[in-house]
C-alpha cells in the first residue's frame, strides 16, 4: 500500500534518503538469473520465429516481439554494468557483453558514458555525454545558426525515431571508436559484426527475411530505447540546476521522470519507468524498484510522463532550460527576453 510522504511530518533527502534504499539494493541471485535466462530464451525464440512461418503477418508479429523483448534485455544489460546483478559472474559477462555487441550498444562505451550521465545528470553547465544536450534560453539564444542547428537536430523527433542508426550505429559505434580507436575496439567490431550478419542473411534467406528479422526489430527497439532515455530527463516538469547548485538527490527526483504503462510495457522496459529510484540508488535491481517505491513514501510522489502521444508530443515540443520560468520551454516560449 502507498503511504503517505511524512513520517510525522519529517521528509527525508540526501544521503538519509540515500540510505533510506539501501535495503533493496540487494539482488536475489537466483532470481537474477531467472530472468536473465528467461528473457534470452525468449528473445531466442521470437526472433526464431521471424524466420520459420510461411506466413507474412505472422512474421511481422514475431519481429515486434523480438524488438519488445530486444528492449528488456537491454535494461537488463544496463543493470549488469551498473553492477547491480550477476556482478563478477564469468558466465554473466560473456552473455551481456555479447548482448551488448550484438544490438550495437558494446560495454566500452555504454559504461563510460552512462555513468558519466548519472553523475551529471541535469547539470546545467557539463557535457552532454552520454546524455541529450540541455542549453539555456540565453545559451541558445547566442548561438550560431550551425550551432543551433546541431543542437536542435540531436533532440529531434527524427533523430530518436531513427535512433537505429543516429543513436546506435554512429553515437555508440562509429564515434565512440573514432575518438578513441584504442579504448573502443570493440564498437567498431559491433559494426562489423552488425553488418556481417545482415550480408549474410541477405544472401542466405533474401530482402524479406532480413526485413523482418534484423530491421524492424531493431528499429522498433532502437527508437524505444532512444525515446525512453530522452523523455525520462527532457518532460514538463523536469528541473535543471547550475553545477554549484546542483544535489545528486534532487536531480534524481526532479529530474527524472517515472514513466506511467501498462503492466506489458513495464514487463518489456524491465521496470525502467521507475527512473527516478534507478536515478537515486543504481543498485536496486530493476526486479525490486517497485518494491521501493511502495515502501519508502518520498519516493511516491515523483515527476510524471506516459507513453500516451499527448505526453510523446509534449516531450518533443521542450527546446532549452528557461531559469526565469523554472521549466524546459519551447519554441512559442522563446520569444521573450533571455535570462
Amino acid at each position: 500500500m502507498i503511504q503517505e510522504a511524512t513520517y510525522d511530518n519529517y521528509i527525508r533527502s540526501g544521503k538519509e534518503l540515500i540510505l533510506a534504499t539501501k535495503p533493496f539494493a540487494k539482488e536475489d541471485r537466483r532470481k537474477s538469473w531467472f530472468y536473465l535466462l528467461c528473457t534470452l530464451f525468449l528473445l531466442i525464440a521470437a526472433w526464431v520465429g521471424t524466420f520459420v512461418f510461411p506466413w507474412l503477418g505472422v512474421r511481422l508479429l514475431f519481429s515486434v516481439v523480438t524488438a519488445l523483448i530486444m528492449v528488456r534485455l537491454f535494461v537488463i544489460y544496463h543493470d549488469f554494468l551498473h553492477h547491480t546483478i550477476l556482478h563478477r559472474s564469468p558466465l554473466a559477462t560473456i552473455i551481456m557483453a555479447s548482448y551488448g555487441v550484438l544490438v550495437l550498444v558494446p560495454p566500452s562505451i555504454w559504461k563510460r558514458s552512462h555513468d558519466y550521465h548519472h553523475n551529471h545528470n541535469s547539470k546545467l553547465f557539463s557535457a552532454s555525454i552520454g546524455s541529450y544536450p540541455i542549453a539555456t534560453k540565453r545559451k541558445f539564444l547566442g548561438m550560431s545558426r550551425k550551432e543551433r542547428n546541431i543542437y536542435l537536430a540531436v533532440r529531434h523527433p527524427f533523430t530518436i525515431i531513427m535512433g537505429y542508426f543516429s543513436m546506435f550505429m554512429i553515437g555508440m559505434c562509429l564515434n565512440s571508436f573514432l575518438s578513441n580507436p584504442r579504448r573502443h575496439i570493440d564498437s567498431i567490431f559491433a559494426l562489423v559484426l552488425h553488418f556481417t550478419i545482415i550480408t549474410l542473411v541477405i544472401i542466405k534467406f533474401g530482402w524479406m527475411v532480413w526485413l523482418v528479422s534484423i530491421f524492424i526489430p531493431f528499429m522498433i527497439s532502437s527508437f524505444l530505447g532512444a525515446y525512453l532515455f530522452y523523455a525520462q530527463h527532457n518532460f514538463p516538469g523536469a528541473s535543471f540546476s547550475p553545477n554549484t547548485e546542483w544535489k545528486y538527490d534532487v536531480a534524481a527526483l526532479q529530474s527524472s521522470s517515472y514513466m506511467k504503462m501498462s503492466r506489458l510495457m513495464r514487463w518489456c522496459t524491465a521496470n525502467i519507468s521507475y527512473h527516478h529510484i534507478h536515478h537515486l540508488n543504481s543498485r536496486i535491481p530493476f526486479y525490486r524498484l517497485p518494491e521501493a517505491m511502495a515502501a519508502i513514501p518520498e519516493l511516491q510522489h515523483p515527476r510524471v510522463t506516459s507513453l500516451h502521444p499527448r505526453d510523446m508530443i509534449a516531450c518533443f515540443r521542450l527546446k532549452v532550460w528557461d531559469p526565469v520560468a523554472g521549466k524546459m520551454i519551447g519554441f512559442r516560449e522563446m520569444a521573450g527576453p533571455a535570462e
